[in-house]
């Protein structure tokens, strides 16, 4: 199984819309991925609740059961689209793609 993480700071306005309204509109869009991407065994997001200096502001944790399966998550023509929204409205990324 493949365990991919994602973390976003988002910028305080962008596209018309503020930090919390992109982060809900980001999340509304990936979640519409769940019944369109039958590789995507699990997916959950949160809000950061602490906003330190340290915090990302939004996580999304998905799993997969093998990389082939992420590839095609992520290569997938609505992911992509996704990506090049988030891309537009935050300021950092970090990822992290395990196995478990």
């Amino acid at each position: 199984m493949i365990r991919h993480i994602v973390m976003w700071r988002f910028e305080e306005s962008a596209e018309g819309k503020t930090r919390q309204q992109n982060m809900e509109y980001v999340r509304d869009r990936l979640l519409a991925l769940r019944p369109i991407i039958p590789e995507i065994k699990r997916m959950e997001i949160g809000f950061d609740l602490l906003h330190s200096d340290m915090s990302y502001d939004m996580l999304l944790l998905t799993e997969f059961d093998s990389m082939e399966a992420l590839e095609h998550y992520k290569n997938h023509p609505d992911h992509v689209a996704v990506s090049q929204y988030v891309a537009k409205v935050r300021t950092s990324r970090v990822v992290c793609d395990c196995e478990i």
